[in-house]
């Protein structure tokens, strides 16, 4: 590398110049994957520059996701996508109000999830060995000792106050000022957002919702008799604002259900400013947002991003999320924060499940106050990331051509668009009878649309989980 940079001539500002020559000696082989690039300190020596412009210079390329920074350790480049076959594009649906029927496709990936015997490639589930399982559950000890009485007893609505304490602290860097009273714990995600439903909609309702989504959300809209709208939704920057406003201006809608941050299962990030748009849209209809954060904290990148729930004004942002992705699926600890539903949602937790387990939202708490939570998820977004990008890269290889794939920037899943020949239902029956499972497409739908498509879990990665993409190639490309 050049000691200095020449005097700057041109209009280019000085930290690109920086950030061209590092990415040039990337692509270049210098700096091979995973390798560490110079030091800040280091860098600015060599060139002659700022430290201030290095900083910005390397921003720039984690921006561009070609390095990433280790905490106390450096910057390191990034795999390379390679051969990574290129996005989907936005999907296209029918602007009207459907009744939701895939309770079957639903509870077969479900019912699948339970045998260990699989290569677990369907459900979204984290893999235990990534979890810090040992001190959680040495805490749930202490944590029931230590408050025996309370371990024993009802936290009745909102809940325990030591988990609202630590979850009204995280919710900072969501970008979120909230109290602890403004908190209410449920037992897991998929309750908070179910809570939201009941206190939003009625039976016969229509709920605006992306397309595809999580066949979770479907299978509640489809408990509660409620309709779905399906919005186009792009797999990087998430729901069509302009396509929901349309539909909010053509349709009586009760409520907007969206996944904002590394949605399931396209993996899009809405950007900021669409946030605000959304939320500043929805409210000007007298619509609520039913926001579900389950990924949040699981970004690719150092900095979490904000929620929708950040822009809201009037209250009308019911935001929902859990730590089942994060620390522990079976603890069952998750939380909404409602806004002005709030009393409504209590009422309604009261009466359905009247509390949640205590000892698990003790120890959940005191993780997150004294063990190590933000380091545990740098090093928990770090293995996704990789992970995510070995399957992406395995796909590319294995798959046919046509095939086209998410390029998420957070969480753990992928949305892999075959060519139109292949019949995800065929291949996942197909799938199964070669021990490997998938969520086939049509499960993401009211209308089972997407039947060519599939989501991939890259929660695990190893041979054995090479080889079933291997598998699944193969199958797909017999099918032509």
């Amino acid at each position: 590398m050049e000691t200095m940079i020449q005097s700057n001539s041109s209009k280019v500002p000085l930290y690109e110049e920086v950030a061209g020559k590092v990415s040039h000696l990337i692509e270049e082989g210098t700096f091979g994957p995973g390798s560490r690039i110079p030091s800040v300190r280091a860098l600015s020596r060599q060139l002659s520059v700022s430290i201030n412009t290095v900083m910005e210079a390397y921003g720039l390329l984690e921006d561009r996701r070609l390095i990433e920074a280790r905490p106390q350790s450096g910057y390191y480049v990034l795999a390379r996508r390679g051969n990574i076959p290129a996005e989907p594009s936005m999907s296209t649906v029918r602007s009207l109000p459907t009744k939701v029927s895939i309770k079957e496709l639903s509870s077969m990936i479900m019912r699948d999830m339970r045998d260990r015997s699989l290569v677990p490639l369907g459900a979204a589930i984290p893999n235990p060995e990534h979890l810090p399982i040992d001190r959680l559950n040495r805490m749930l000890s202490t944590e029931a000792r230590r408050y025996r009485e309370q371990s024993v007893s009802y936290e009745s609505p909102p809940g325990c106050e030591k988990l609202r304490v630590q979850v009204a602290r995280r919710l900072v860097y969501a970008g979120c000022t909230l109290t602890p009273d403004q908190i209410v714990t449920t037992c897991g995600c998929m309750e908070a957002v179910n809570l939201a439903l009941l206190a939003t909609c009625r039976p016969g309702d229509t709920v605006a919702i992306e397309s595809p989504s999580y066949y979770n959300f479907l299978q509640a809209l489809e408990l509660y008799g409620l309709k779905a709208l399906e919005i186009p939704t792009h797999p990087r920057d998430g729901m069509s604002i302009d396509a929901l406003r349309y539909a909010l201006e053509h349709n009586r809608i009760s409520a907007c259900l969206a996944v904002t941050n590394f949605s399931n299962p396209l993996g899009c990030l809405m950007p900021d400013d669409r946030k605000k748009e959304l939320v500043e849209l929805l409210s000007s209809h007298q619509v609520p947002l039913i926001e579900d954060d389950l990924n949040g904290d699981l970004s690719f990148s150092p900095e979490r991003p904000r929620v929708a729930k950040s822009y809201d004004k009037d209250g009308s942002v019911l935001l929902c999320s859990s730590f089942s992705k994060t620390l522990a699926p079976g603890y069952r600890v998750g939380w909404i924060a409602p806004g002005r539903y709030q009393s409504e949602i209590e009422r309604l937790k009261g009466v359905i499940t009247i509390a949640d387990a205590t000892p698990p939202q003790l120890a959940i708490a005191e993780f997150l106050a004294n063990g190590g939570y933000d380091h545990h998820l740098r090093s928990l977004r770090r293995i996704h990331a990789r992970q995510t990008m070995q399957m992406a890269q395995a796909v590319g290889r294995y798959f046919p051509e046509g095939t086209r794939i998410s390029n998420p920037a957070g969480g753990f899943v992928l949305w892999v668009e075959f060519p139109s020949y292949v019949d995800s239902l065929v291949l996942y029956e197909q799938a199964l009878k070669a021990g490997i499972t998938i969520a086939p497409g049509p499960a993401f739908s009211p209308r089972q649309k997407y039947q060519n498509c599939i989501r991939l879990n890259a929660g695990y990665w190893s041979e054995e989980v090479e080889r079933a993409i291997q598998t699944l190639g193969e199958l797909a490309a017999a099918m032509k």
